[in-house]
């Protein structure tokens, strides 16, 4: 096992690393991947874990990225040519603590720019729509009180939305992704098309599916099963590697294996891991499929 890996767990079609990202990535086989999906961590927002490699634990905006690009070139090694990458984020709210003042990072550019200055195309977007509302009530941010519309409007301010942004490789696509109007009607590919995607159910999210524990792992802001299942349908292919470098508890490994693809996820943090392994054997459990598990990430890392 190489040493950027703390632990490894595998199954039917599936691999899981313990360890970081970086140092993960860089013992995968190049050009292996065919698609990834994941949330980065938010710079300077969550503590996912206390260890100095976690990119949430950076004490700075500027040493975020910097670390970050690091994850930008491991995933362009391993992503075969014209293959895509999504990634899930929102703009991060400022404080008077943290910036001195109150309004808007613009977090989703960032990452843009950081994926473009490190070779990717960038091939598409998706707004995510939130209610206000719940976000009122779960923030209590100013700008969305309606008593401050009372006060001085100008403090106000319209709720975050979330963002699929997708970028792509440079290079021919080895293995076309190709759909049926059996497998993709033309009214489920016009609301994939769509650029704002209203539909998308907030709450149905991994940890509160009717299998899960109460005992199990709760991850900060786990992203939504839609999305997952949206990407992974319409950009890969029956028996594809999906990968994800910030794998959680296991939200893009559930839905890549209960679609009949294979699972590469990595995860540093030790509960997230043990409760990523769990509910992807789970899912084989409801939801059993006849794939080959993704032999040549587990032997690059033996």
């Amino acid at each position: 096992m190489a040493g950027s890996v703390i632990s490894q767990e595998s199954g039917d079609g599936f691999v899981m690393y313990q360890g970081d990202c970086v140092e993960v990535l860089a013992s995968l086989p190049p050009d292996s991947v065919d698609y990834s999906i994941f949330s980065p961590p938010f710079a300077s927002l969550y503590v996912y874990s206390d260890s100095p490699r976690d990119l949430g634990n950076c004490k700075t905006h500027e040493e975020f990225y910097e670390h970050f690009r690091f994850v930008v070139d491991g995933l362009m090694r391993v992503t075969k040519p014209g293959r895509l990458l999504s990634f899930h984020c929102m703009n991060l709210p400022t404080s008077k603590v943290r910036e001195g003042f109150i309004g808007l990072r613009d977090f989703r550019g960032e990452m843009i720019r950081l994926f473009v200055e490190g070779g990717w195309i960038y091939h598409s977007e998706v707004c995510i729509w939130k209610d206000p509302v719940t976000a009122m009530q779960r923030t209590k941010a100013i700008g969305l009180l309606y008593k401050q519309i009372k006060k001085d409007s100008t403090i106000s301010r319209q709720g975050i939305a979330d963002y699929l942004v997708t970028l792509r490789k440079p290079g021919t696509n080895p293995d076309p992704v190709t759909h049926t109007p059996d497998d993709l009607s033309l009214p489920t590919w016009q609301r994939y098309a769509s650029p704002v995607w209203s539909d998308i159910r907030p709450s149905r999210t991994l940890q509160y599916r009717s299998a899960r524990e109460e005992k199990d792992e709760r991850h900060i802001c786990p992203l939504q099963l839609d999305v997952i299942e949206r990407c992974i349908h319409l950009w890969s292919n029956p028996n594809d590697i999906v990968l994800s470098p910030f794998a959680g508890i296991g939200s893009e490994g559930v839905v890549a294996r209960q679609m009949g693809r294979r699972f590469v996820g990595i995860e540093l943090k030790q509960s997230y891991f043990d409760q990523a392994v769990r509910n992807i054997l789970r899912a084989k459990e409801e939801q059993p499929t006849l794939v080959e598990p993704p032999v040549e990430a587990i032997e690059a890392a033996e």
